[in-house]
Order: structure tokens, then C-alpha cells, then sequence
């Protein structure tokens, strides 16, 4: 089968495309950027492309004789874009590779959205029914093209759209890798009660969901959370990533309401200058938001079964960290 995979650089799109290869599948990954160690997609067997989903020829010559679609791009923590970009990729370029992928007869387009479309979860743990509420600008046009898929889905093409809860692993040096650095320093500043709720998902169990998402029949028209069986209060993640590291860290806690002015100062400061800020809102909301997440729908709909738990997760995640250089 040939899998186009959108986002393909990316650390999510890159463990996808190997598990692919692994199956046997032939696969083209579409990217804007080249990203961590590319080399190594194309030395597997798949095809890289560099260009952006908004690209209406790109996206036409990657699609030819393409079977399934696992659309991932997206446009995600640009700090140096208005905020129409958001909207140009996440919006405009998912129905550019739906308008595509409808005229070339593909058997299934999989999108993959986010759980931040439900925000700050009211009543935890949220199931896909729960409030939708975004955050911020990312994750409300994430959601705005959830509708736009299901068009299409109304007009004969098999869709499904996946909301991912927090994606760590092996191989993704951002997402997690504050959270190693403070705690292998032995003390992480925890700002608020440190009980608001954090659900993980660890990369080889979303891979198994988006894998399971391309069976024919299965959940579509549908929309599916994702994440890892077991959902924790950020400071037991905190020393759970202590315990994994063999670190005994220590969690002072600190009043949050300054952390968040900072955040929003910081924010606004460093934008004019395309610097990344020390500090920004979305950083500060992982003290205080709620993320706990009810997997039942896609454990009966698809079948799904996350395999790695948090323990394990984080120790592989830790290793990888040390190996690379980057704790």
C-alpha cells in the first residue's frame, strides 16, 4: 500500500513513516523542512519531499498512486508568523490535501487534530463529546478543520480524525525535554498546587492508534482521543521523570499569577524580535490546566491498546535524552 504521510519530517510523522517502511508499506513524507536526522527517512526507502501543504503541485505530484493519507502537518509553536499562517496551514492546507486526496480515489485520509481542542478540561477525565474550548490559536484551528474533513467525508471519502493527547518519545527533543533538564539538575520549580492533571502519550502508542485508524471500516467519520492508559498530576509526572532518570528531585512550590504576567510580557517582548521567549502562555497553562482524557471510544472503535506505560515510557525517553546530548 502507499501511505502519503504530511508532516512527515516531524517527530510524529518520522515514527510513522518507519513503522510503515517496517510493514512493508511504500511511503512518500511531505514536509516544509528537513527535520531531525531526514537522512535517515530516505535511507529506509521513503520517498522526502520538501515542500508545504498549502502547495497545491506538491501536494498533486505526491499523491499520485497514493492509497491511504496520514495528514500530521501542521503549523505549531511559530512564534514569528501572524496568526493567518495558523490558519493558512491548518485550515487551507488540509483541504488543499483533502481536495487531492478526493480527486486521486483514496481509500482514507486519517487528520491528525490534537486534544487541545476541549482546552482546560472542566470535568475530568474528557471523552470526545466534552466541551470544545480551545486555548489559543493553534489548537482552534486544528479544530476548525475537523469540520472540513468530515465534508469530505459526506462526499464519499473514508476520513477519521485523531486527537492526540501529549506526544513524548524517543527521537523528539522539544516536547519533554524541559522537564528533563530541570529535573536532572536535581530541583523543578513547580508553580501553582502541582495537582493539576497531565495525560502522556507516548509515541509508539499513538503510531499503533494511526496505524490501527487506516483499517477499512474503522471509525469513520469519527473522532478518537488518544492517549497512554494512565493520566497524573504534573508533579507526579515530575517525580516519575525523577525516578526514571535516578534523580531525587525536589519540587518547591511557587505562586503561579506572576509566572503567567511574565508569560504574556515575555511573549509580546521577544514576537518583534522572532526570538523564542523563556517564558510564554502556553508553557505557563501546562501549571494550570487540566488534560485527562477518557480512551474508552477508541479502545472499543478501533481496537486500540497502549502498550508502553508511563514508567517505561519515560525511561526510554531518558536514555534517549542522554544518548543524543540533549540532558
Amino acid at each position: 500500500m502507499k501511505v502519503l504521510v504530511t508532516g512527515g519530517t516531524g517527530f510524529t510523522g518520522k515514527a510513522l513513516v518507519k513503522r510503515l517502511i517496517d510493514e512493508g508499506h511504500d511511503v512518500v513524507s511531505l514536509d516544509y523542512q528537513e527535520g531531525l536526522k531526514t537522512d535517515e527517512i530516505r535511507s529506509w526507502g521513503a520517498k522526502v519531499v520538501i515542500g508545504s501543504v498549502t502547495n497545491r503541485a506538491v501536494v498533486e505530484e505526491c499523491m499520485e498512486g497514493v492509497d491511504m493519507v496520514q495528514h500530521l502537518a501542521a503549523a505549531f509553536r511559530e512564534l514569528d508568523v501572524p496568526n493567518s499562517y495558523y490558519d493558512e496551514v491548518n485550515v487551507g492546507g488540509t483541504k488543499v490535501v483533502l481536495d487531492a486526496a478526493l480527486a486521486h480515489k483514496v481509500q482514507k485520509f486519517v487528520y491528525c487534530s490534537t486534544c487541545g481542542v476541549h482546552g482546560n478540561v472542566d470535568n475530568p477525565p474528557a471523552a470526545e463529546d466534552a466541551p470544545i474550548q480551545p486555548g489559543d490559536y493553534y489548537q482552534q484551528t486544528k479544530y476548525d478543520a475537523e469540520p472540513v474533513v468530515n465534508e469530505y467525508c459526506k462526499k464519499g471519502m473514508d476520513t477519521i480524525i485523531i486527537r492526540p493527547a501529549a506526544i513524548y518519545g524517543p527521537g523528539d527533543p522539544e516536547r519533554f525535554q524541559m522537564i528533563f533538564k530541570r529535573v536532572t539538575k536535581g530541583t523543578f520549580p513547580m508553580f501553582g498546587s502541582g495537582k493539576t492533571l497531565y495525560h502522556p502519550l507516548y509515541i509508539d502508542n499513538l503510531v499503533d492508534a494511526l496505524m490501527l485508524a487506516m483499517e477499512p471500516g474503522k471509525g469513520v467519520g469519527e473522532a478518537y482521543l488518544i492517549a497512554d492508559e494512565e493520566y497524573v498530576s504534573i508533579e507526579t509526572l515530575v517525580r516519575k521523570t525523577g525516578k526514571a532518570l535516578g534523580v531525587d528531585v525536589k519540587v518547591p512550590h511557587y505562586p503561579i499569577m506572576p509566572l503567567v504576567v511574565a508569560g504574556h510580557i515575555c511573549e509580546k517582548v521577544c514576537k518583534p524580535f522572532k526570538i523564542t521567549p523563556p517564558i510564554f502562555p502556553r508553557r505557563v497553562d501546562w501549571f494550570r490546566q487540566n488534560r485527562a482524557f477518557d480512551i474508552s471510544k477508541a479502545k472499543r472503535d478501533l481496537g486500540y491498546a497502549p502498550k508502553i506505560d508511563l514508567d517505561e515510557g519515560l525511561k526510554r525517553t531518558g536514555e534517549w535524552y542522554r544518548a543524543e546530548g540533549y540532558i
